[in-house]
Parts: C-alpha cells; structure tokens; sequence
C-alpha cells in the first residue's frame, strides 16, 4: 500500500535528489526496465482505493476553492481513468525497446566504422498542473527510455501525486533484480514552494532536459527561466475550418466531439471557421453547441448569419484576443472567411501549432491545407482529439510538442532517447 499521504516532514533537498537520480539513471539501461513497469501497473491496480481516496481529496478541495469543472475534470481520477493509467503502462512496458537501437552505420575510407546508436537522457525534470495520470505516463516513458524522471506536478495534486509516487517506487523496490538505487529513478519533488521549479530549471549540468506541461503561463515561465534544454509542450489554440464542400453532418460530429467532450484539453477545439458559402450551416451548429451549454464568441458576419435565425442568446460579439484565446472551457470563437486561403492565414496568425483541422469533399484543398498549415498534427475530416500518444499507437505520451526540436506533436517513447556516436577502428590517426 502507499505510505500515508500528509505534509513533507523536512524540507526537500532538491539537490541530494538530483545527486539520487543521476546514479539511479546510469543504472537503468542494464535492467529489465518492462518487468519493472508491469510491476508498477500491478501496484498501482492493488493500490486503487488509497490513490482514488486521495484524489478525493485533492478533488474537494479543488471545488471549494472555485476551480472550473474543466479543470476538476483534468484533475479527478475515477476507477476508470486509473484502470486505463496503469493499462498504459503496460502498453509502454510492452513497446520496443527504444534504447541500443542502431540507427545506421556507415564505413570511412580510412577504415572507421561508425554506428549511430540511441542512449537515454540521463535526468528528464518534468513541470505540469493537475493531471495525476501524467505523474505515472511521464515516469513510465522516462524509465522505459533508461531515464530517471524528476516530477514536479502542481500543488492541487499534491495529495493524488503522493500517493501515485509510493505506489510505484513501491514496486520498484520490491522488483527482482532491481538494484535499491534504481527507486530514485522516480522522484516526486514533495514541496510546493514554487521556488524548487525554479531550482530544477536552473540545474545545468545535473538535469539532462525540462518539459512542462500546462497552460501557457507555466510553459512559459519554463521557457524564459530554464538553463537546461527545454522540449516545449504548448498550449493547444486548435481550429476547424468547414470548406465550402464539406460535409456538413461531418463537420458537425467533429465540432461536437472537439468541443463538448472534453473542453479543458489541450487537443479541443477553440476556433471554428466556416466558408462564406457554407455559412448557412452556422445557426445548425451553433444550436447544437448552445445545446450543451457552449457561449460563441462571433464575427460579426456570423453574428448576422446567427442573428436571421434567431440564434442571439449566448453569442458574443468577437474580440481580437478572443481569435488567439485556449478557452479551456464551455466557449468557442466563430468565424466567417472567404475561402482556403483566408482560412490558412487565420490559423497561422492565431494559431499555437498544436493541431487543425479541414473537413472537405476536395482532395487538393485538404492537400494543401496539410502542406501550407503549420502545426504538429494537421487533419483532413478527422477531429483534433485524436492528437494524443495513446490514439497514435505510442502507449501514452508524455506531451505534445509545439515546437520543431528535437521533436514534435505526441511525445511517446522514441522521442526520448538521444543518440550516441560508436567508432570503432585499428590504430587510426588524423595526422
């Protein structure tokens, strides 16, 4: 069972755990890092009523202090959630082992033989809000990839994180054949003093990298304050654009599924855009969106489109910040363009570069639509949500990068490793 959840009884030394994790993490290329993890899953399904019994916790304590439901929902783990955390896993455990893999190999003139090879990282540091489930997917990727994973989640998790972390080095330690440093291989920094993930960014040279995952605040304070290399995880400002041929029942499922299912994502949708031609099939979706209680923040061209049908109560009229706004939540700006092209320039003035969406019948629009847009993941009449490690076969993920390196879009394994140059020769000299 995990130990007991409650306040840190001495102050956390960032600096011994640091010290702990990197002697833990030279250690994990030689173990059976997948048995380790199938042991995890095991704890973590054993451990089921304590976890759940302290994210109540977290959970009631969220509510009282005027949290938005969207956010609850990030937060909040269920028999169900937590059955499919520990299945991910052992989907991760049962994934090929990123580490030692050759990737090619070439023979010099001068007799040199040289392999290029993939290594683990070393320290992976990890910044994130909320979400317990990426307290277990970013040690279980990190620990697969031969890293040691140092985790600082927020403050409203504290409890769920805890008890998430006793849980799994609990396993650990009671692996076979796991050496007793291996457990540090997971260290959850148990103090929520901002002032430690500002010591974790500056650790140059006892971190090997930084991802944050959170809102654009956290991602970047992240960005501006860290010494170590950064994988940036950006917010999501992701759209759908409904082209003049697009069919329209389509189109409709995407929106709803985007936006309704779960708002507080970062692969939902916040902007919808909508060919002048087919804007008579506004006042069909904004009915559908007012259905599940989604405010519209309108141009004002789909404000007059909206207006004729009389579809007025919950429509806005849009603001500048309005097009570059992660709602996060039960809204949606709407607008009208004239055409492929306007739609492309909209996306990328306001877009984040997570993910978009076209629904088309016309091949070369949805063509160009993936060529000119620029984002990690672009869609041709498919939905955003689906911009996840788990949906795109990587077992779980550990965020979605915005950025264009080392990588980009769902941060599954492969993306983990880095790479080591083998040589070997006979006697060799420059000269």
């Amino acid at each position: 069972m995990p130990a007991a959840v409650g306040p840190a009884t001495a102050p956390f030394d960032l600096d011994a755990a640091l010290r702990r994790a990197r002697i833990a993490a030279r250690r994990l290329p030689a173990l059976d890092r997948a048995a380790a993890l199938k042991r995890v899953a095991d704890a973590l399904r054993r451990d089921a009523s304590a976890i759940l019994d302290a994210n109540a916790g977290d959970v009631t304590r969220a509510r009282d202090a005027g949290v938005s439901d969207a956010l609850v929902d990030r937060l909040a783990l269920s028999p169900e959630r937590l059955a499919a955390i520990a299945d991910a896993v052992v989907q991760v455990a049962d994934l090929p082992d990123p580490v030692g893999r050759v990737l090619e190999g070439w023979r010099l003139p001068n007799g040199l033989e040289v392999r290029s090879v993939t290594v683990p990282f070393g320290v992976i540091g990890m910044v994130y809000e909320s979400r317990p489930n990426v307290t277990v997917d970013a040690f279980a990727l990190a620990f697969r990839a031969g890293s040691a994973a140092v985790l600082r989640g927020s403050a409203d998790a504290l409890a769920s994180n805890r008890a998430l972390v006793a849980s799994m080095r609990g396993a650990l330690a009671s692996a076979p054949g796991v050496p007793a440093e291996a457990v540090d291989a997971l260290t959850l920094i148990d103090d929520p003093d901002r002032a430690r993930v500002t010591e974790l960014l500056r650790a140059r040279g006892r971190v090997d990298l930084v991802i944050p995952r959170g809102g654009a605040g956290l991602i970047r304070h992240v960005v501006e304050t860290a010494r170590v290399p950064v994988i940036e995880t950006g917010v999501g400002n992701c759209h759908l654009y409904l082209h003049d041929d697009g069919d329209r029942d389509m189109a409709l499922a995407l929106l709803l599924d985007g936006k309704v299912r779960r708002p507080g994502v970062c692969n939902a949708l916040e902007t919808l855009l909508v060919h002048r031609d087919a804007a008579d099939w506004l006042p069909r979706a904004a009915a559908a969106l007012r259905g599940h209680g989604v405010s519209l923040h309108a141009c004002d061209r789909a404000r007059e489109v909206l207006a004729a049908a009389g579809l007025v109560e919950g429509v806005h009229a849009a603001t500048e910040d309005d097009w570059a706004t992660e709602y996060l939540g039960p809204e949606i700006a709407v607008r009208v363009v004239d055409g492929l092209d306007d739609a492309i320039e909209h996306v990328h003035r306001y877009g984040s570069q997570h993910s978009e969406a076209i629904v088309t019948r016309s091949r070369a629009a949805g063509r160009r639509f993936q060529a000119e847009v620029d984002a990690a993941v672009v869609y041709v009449n498919a939905s955003t949500r689906f911009t996840d490690g788990f949906e795109f076969g990587f077992g779980a993920e550990i965020g979605i990068s915005t950025q264009k390196l080392h990588a980009r879009g769902p941060l599954g394994l492969r993306a983990l490793v880095t790479v080591k140059h083998l040589v070997d020769g006979d006697g060799q000299v420059r000269g």
